[in-house]
């Protein structure tokens, strides 16, 4: 009989076919088998989690890694506390802000060294910038950028200034023959006002704009574009008329959007540093319309905004905001793992990432759906003093049991 290196056992798996009672054999780093929760296996180490469920680790896109005054190893390291606080076990990081931004494969490198300590997994996206030509992005991507990201405004400010039409449909075309998704900030420059740092100056329109814009470019070259942050429901309409007209668009929004409302938001909150800002509460509603509606969802992962360089400190807490919703509208841990986990791997290929499956990386989470957890009044993030629903209670990358901070 197999030994494994350990076994965990849950009354609450949750992977694609959905929730129920199972038994995971953990073996090098890897899930080697998912058997009925009775199935007898020799390990060396057993966890019986009892009601406590086990999820894939999150996959958080687009993460902002950078600290303002810290190194870019420290950077790292302190995205990855927070991450694994959070029950997210990999991390696509973004390539601006950061020093240097990851414009080039010599900036990717200086960033892959950096992550190599970090206790998640870490992935690196491409920047694209009006200057970018087709031997940049080649060579990115043959150093293994598993995304490209550009901004039609001030996403990524000051790395990566906001690029024209011709150059995005210039990219796109170059993305397309490498068969890389495109992130877009779509907020447009010219629909911002001054200063752009607040909500009356970044109105829903603005990111109507940018959104045609996108659409427009994506029709022409065909390239994968995933759109984020989501946030103006308005768009939405937009956003799935793409698919009747055959654009590969999809898009990613974030529980802090689904969770805040703008009126609710104490003036010294740091959730006003948002870009785009928190939206009203009937746009919040209108949102979750647009999310968990029949069919052939265009809004398709959610992440978590982790911005520290702009004082958005939301890894820790993302997930749990989530749930605490998900779980408040009676949807269930699947839904969770699905757009935290399954479909954000999937969208950039990490084809060993995303679930709970044979074959797949043992990247786990114990997660108690029930306990009751009240955000520390002093957190950074605009969780700060939130009742919520749900805990991590452990978390393995690559089979290994991470110990708590």
């Amino acid at each position: 009989m197999t030994e494994f290196d350990c076994v965990v056992r849950s009354e609450r798996v949750v992977t694609p076919q959905g929730v129920g009672p199972a038994a995971v054999g953990l073996r090098e780093g890897r899930v080697e088998a998912l058997v009925h929760h009775g199935v007898p296996l020799q390990a060396r180490e057993r966890v019986d989690l009892g009601a406590t469920a086990l999820l894939p680790g999150g996959v958080d896109l687009g993460t902002g890694v950078h600290v303002p005054g810290r190194d870019l190893q420290g950077s790292y390291l302190g995205a990855a506390e927070a991450a694994l606080a959070g029950g997210v076990t990999t991390l696509v990081a973004s390539p601006a802000p950061a020093r240097p931004a990851v414009t080039s494969a010599d900036a990717l490198q200086v960033h892959r060294r950096a992550a190599a300590e970090a206790p998640v997994s870490v992935f690196l996206t491409g920047g694209l910038t009006q200057w970018s030509g087709p031997l940049d992005l080649a060579d990115l991507h043959a150093a293994g950028a598993v995304a490209f990201q550009c901004s039609l405004s001030d996403g990524g400010a000051p790395d990566m200034a906001p690029i024209d039409d011709p150059r995005l449909r210039k990219a796109m075309a170059e993305l397309a023959t490498l068969d890389a998704v495109l992130f877009v900030h779509a907020e447009d420059v010219c629909e911002l006002g001054t200063p752009s740092a607040s909500a009356p100056q970044r109105p829903p329109r603005a990111e109507r704009r940018g959104l045609e814009r996108v659409i427009g470019a994506a029709r022409v070259t065909g390239a994968r574009t995933h759109i984020t942050p989501f946030t103006a429901a308005e768009c939405a309409a937009l956003l799935a008329a793409s698919a009747s007209v055959g654009v590969p668009l999809s898009a990613q929004t974030s529980p802090h959007y689904l969770c805040l409302p703008s009126e609710n938001l104490a003036p010294g909150s740091p959730g006003h540093a948002f870009r785009p800002p928190l939206r009203p509460d009937a746009n919040r509603r209108a949102l979750w319309s647009t999310i968990t509606c029949p069919g052939e969802p265009t809004v398709t992962t959610v992440s978590s905004g982790h911005l520290p360089a702009h004082g958005l400190h939301t890894l820790a807490w993302s997930r749990v905001a989530l749930w605490t919703a998900l779980a408040r509208r009676g949807l269930g841990l699947d839904t969770l793992a699905r757009w935290t986990a399954q479909a954000p791997a999937a969208l950039v290929g990490l084809g060993a990432k995303g679930f709970i499956g044979e074959g797949r990386d043992a990247d786990l989470v114990a997660f108690d759906p029930e306990a009751r957890t009240r955000v520390p009044s002093d957190d950074p993030g605009p969780y700060a003093g939130a009742d919520l629903r749900g805990r991590v209670e452990k978390v393995w990358v690559a089979g290994r049991q991470i110990p708590s901070a």
